[in-house]
């Protein structure tokens, strides 16, 4: 990605150089398997971070810390997280303008191992989420590293998919569309809301997608081989594919993320499009 002449976000919240009280982090040992063995066993993470806070909930704000000090790598990606934020607020704020709306700037929170958020605690082991209660999206910058060795989808536009999916899921809650999918789940088995979770982690996908589209035509972000790079990464985390890395055998019925195959779909269509429109994963035959 061309990155080095473009913008970086002002909404940064860098808390590497702070901690939660008691410690490294604000969650139990218990609480901190149940966010392992739910995110091993295919349980979306946002889930396994209320189970997790039902166990040790948050009461506290992290205390201030030391100043934050960074490797070379670490800064590298640091940058890159700001300049997509920023590309991102970009293409969003003129979508939103170009339907006659205002697009609000989502946050992102920049922490090691754990912190507090919105939703409760937070911890490095969910991986990066957004928390629409504070409207602010959190990452430790050491995910990348797990994508990298874990997932084998290494590159920047890779790490740029991640943060842009996580903006989507801020569209959608601005546009009502996470509050009406968790108000349907709760009529809904668990299947039945499980397929509901992926139709909305699927969207965020496209929402990506779209994102990328923008980037690379109004800014020329792009460079030869990042498309590749997110369509790795989309087909290493989809929900098949890690279930059969971590038990040999894939449940349809309990993915919340979508297959590989619909991720990748689903951010191509984006990518290709450009338009958010041909994001309804919720229709009738959407695939």
């Amino acid at each position: 990605m061309r990155i080095d002449d473009h913008r970086e976000s002002s909404n940064i919240e860098d808390r590497r150089g702070s901690r939660l009280p008691g410690g490294r982090g604000g969650l139990g040992l218990g609480a901190i398997v149940l966010v392992l063995i739910g995110t091993y066993f295919g349980i979306d993470p946002k889930v396994a971070l209320q189970l997790a806070n039902s166990v040790a909930p948050a009461t506290s704000s992290p205390a201030p810390g030391a100043a934050v000090s960074e490797s070379a790598s670490e800064a590298e990606a640091r940058k890159l997280v700001s300049v997509v934020l920023a590309d991102t607020e970009d293409t969003w704020t003129t979508i939103f303008r170009d339907g006659g709306a205002t697009y609000r700037e989502p946050r992102l929170v920049l922490f090691r191992d754990s912190t507090s958020t919105g939703c409760g605690t937070g911890a490095a082991a969910m991986g990066p989420f957004y928390c629409a209660t504070d409207e602010k999206v959190y990452i430790d910058l050491s995910f990348y590293d797990d994508l990298k060795s874990r997932f084998n989808a290494p590159g920047d536009f890779a790490q740029a998919y991640v943060i842009a999916h996580e903006v989507g899921h801020h569209v959608q809650h601005l546009l009502g569309t996470s509050d009406k999918v968790q108000q349907a789940r709760q009529r809904l088995d668990e299947a039945g809301g499980n397929a509901l979770s992926v139709k909305l982690e699927l969207q965020a996908d496209c929402y990506a997608g779209v994102w990328g589209h923008q980037a690379n035509r109004s800014r020329q972000l792009l460079e030869t081989g990042d498309i590749e790079e997110a369509l790795t990464a989309a087909t290493a985390i989809g929900d098949d594919t890690l279930q059969k890395q971590a038990r040999g055998v894939v449940v349809p019925d309990s993915f919340t993320h979508g297959s590989s195959a619909q991720r990748v779909l689903w951010f191509r269509r984006g990518l290709e499009s450009g338009d958010f429109r041909h994001c309804d994963t919720f229709a009738r035959n959407a695939g």
